[in-house]
């Protein structure tokens, strides 16, 4: 039996420790095993469809592992100088690494492994192994192998863990040289050296292997983009992602891990990816000692639980350590201890087919030259509390704007979330063209528009012109207090559904409260480059609502 097969016994066997995405991939993964499939898919660098038949090989998985446990040493504490062994979970996912392969040419299947742990479940020791292994064992002559991160620092920390291993394993030792800036397996010409963002030596990287390594700190996608391109000459090159969760919201990391979720369940069809994201699946699992298996597979052998067990009781008699232990030891995405609201507050990623045909509630939060305008419609439609929304961002400077805020805003250009307006500042004409488009292509019909007055009399005509009834909502606690607060009772329990949508999940993480002497809030933000602009437009629709909500819910029969 395969330790693939076998963990997902275990996983069948004991379900409160099985994090469903694992499951998933594992029950795929032996389905795949007994019967291999054919796939289909284009080819970026050949511009050609392909179909490959993938099968797993058995034997070439069990060379990885049996190099790791024969020549791979621990550095640390008693285990020092000892072999790894590596743990079941470890095994299956280094065994569908490097065991699926085409049937003709025997290249690998998949091109890039994300494994998302929380910490102290020896991830970097296991990324580090499988770099010496890329690095010497692999079979590619000139293999370059790298190890990113964000900082210099902390991409040291998997290639100095492959320093450390080799110098405690003789064999190793005798064959590569270890010097100040890499690490060289001369018998075929190939070196492991840690590289960054900030690093001047980016440019013509022709890697074999790439260890991403703490993703959640990534601020820049271009780091990914270009290593990910710098591997497009080899043959079966891997690109491994490692990482616990972070605070750092719509960032590289989201990215990687919404796309993860949406490859495990099907929704997009990537045969090259191979996602193993432990985690918990409700917050609330974080009061269950057995759950907790589900973040930390390497849990009372890898992981003290006892130390665990100290830090959840910490918590629970000290809130304000609560946000750090559900990030970093139960791998549930937070957001700053300064937001007003929780990741899991404010996470919903429900979606909706269409949003039409409907009477609605408009807010509008127009900006100047650096922030972002948005523009929002919400409404009840079939029982459910809707809402969409268009960003807005000036089109002088709007590449710089990429670099500078570390935030895509051209993917989210590209999937339709942001529109761009000509010139050095947005035009309220797209903001007012927009409102037109909603009402003349989807029939949504706001019965009011919320807005805030500053800046605003040339746009608020324009939009009477056609025939918009404005509300002006005053920007501060005594107006927004209530509204904020309805808001936030409705995104906890789930009943607004925004489609998902990136750009206010984004502006919602960012935004903090500033409260006065009656407790009244009004919404600020922390740092002068994030953005809160969405929510802010969002509590602008919400002011009008509940401003206007008895005649609202009258005028669309009390739903």
């Amino acid at each position: 039996m395969s330790y693939i097969e076998e963990y997902y016994n275990y996983l069948l066997k004991y379900p409160k420790r099985a994090p469903l995405k694992v499951l998933t991939v594992y029950k795929k993964l032996v389905e795949d095993i007994k019967k291999p499939q054919k796939v289909s898919f284009f080819n970026k660098l050949t511009k050609e469809n392909e179909t490959h038949t993938y099968i797993f090989d058995e034997e070439l998985g069990l060379r990885v592992i049996q190099f790791i446990e024969k020549y791979c040493k621990q550095s640390k504490g008693r285990w020092a100088g000892k072999p790894l062994i590596l743990e079941l979970w470890e095994k299956a996912f280094v065994e569908a690494l490097f065991g699926f392969v085409d049937k003709d040419t025997k290249l690998r299947k998949y091109r890039k492994g994300i494994l998302f742990v929380a910490r102290k479940n020896g991830k970097s020791e296991l990324a580090a192994a499988i770099a010496t292994y890329l690095l010497t064992k692999d079979g590619e002559g000139g293999a370059e192998i790298y190890s990113v991160a964000a900082k210099k620092d902390q991409a040291k920390i998997v290639w100095e863990e492959a320093k450390k291993m080799i110098n405690k394993s003789l064999a190793l030792k005798k064959r590569i040289r270890t010097l100040v800036n890499g690490l060289f397996y001369d018998k075929t010409d190939s070196f492991f050296k840690p590289v960054s963002s900030d690093s001047n030596s980016l440019d013509g990287l022709n890697a074999h292997g790439v260890i991403a390594d703490e993703v959640h700190a990534w601020k820049d996608k271009n780091l990914m983009d270009v290593m990910y391109d710098s591997m497009g000459a080899r043959v079966q090159p891997l690109l491994l992602e490692t990482s616990t969760m972070g605070i750092i919201r719509e960032s590289v990391f989201d990215n990687e891990y919404n796309y993860s979720g949406k490859v495990i369940f099907g929704k997009v069809p990537d045969e090259t990816l191979l996602a193993i994201i432990y985690e918990l699946d409700k917050l609330e699992e974080w009061q269950d000692e057995e759950c907790w298996y589900k973040s930390n597979p390497g849990l009372g052998t890898i992981k003290s639980i006892s130390t665990l067990r100290s830090k959840v009781e910490r918590a629970n008699n000290n809130p304000t350590e609560l946000t750090n232990l559900l990030c970093k030891d139960f791998n549930i995405r937070q957001v700053d201890t300064r937001s007003w609201l929780t990741f899991d507050e404010l996470n919903n990623e429900s979606e909706y087919e269409e949003f039409k045909d409907c009477y609605c509630l408009g807010g509008c939060d127009l900006s100047s030259t650096t922030d972002l305008t948005c523009a929002t419609l919400m409404g009840y439609q079939n029982g459910e509390l809707k809402v969409k929304q268009m960003y807005f961002l000036p089109s002088k400077n709007f590449d710089l704007k990429i670099t500078e805020d570390k935030i895509p805003y051209d993917i989210w250009r590209k999937k339709g979330w942001l529109r761009v307006s000509k010139g050095s500042k947005v035009n309220y004409s797209d903001v007012t063209n927009w409102f037109v488009e909603q009402v003349e292509q989807f029939n949504l019909r706001p019965l009011w528009v919320g807005y805030d007055s500053w800046n605003a009399q040339y746009w608020c005509d324009e939009m009477k012109e056609y025939g918009f009834d404005m509300l002006e909502v005053r920007q501060g606690a005594k107006t927004m207090s209530q509204p904020m607060k309805q808001l936030k009772a409705d995104l906890i329990d789930k009943k607004i559904n925004y489609n998902n949508n990136p750009i206010l999940k984004w502006c919602l993480s960012n935004m903090s409260i500033k409260q006065d002497e009656n407790e009244n809030i009004r919404p600020v933000k922390e740092k002068s480059r994030q953005r809160i602009d969405g929510a802010v437009s969002l509590i602008d629709a919400y002011c009008v609502f509940v401003e206007k909500q008895q005649e609202y819910l009258n005028f669309i029969g009390g739903e």
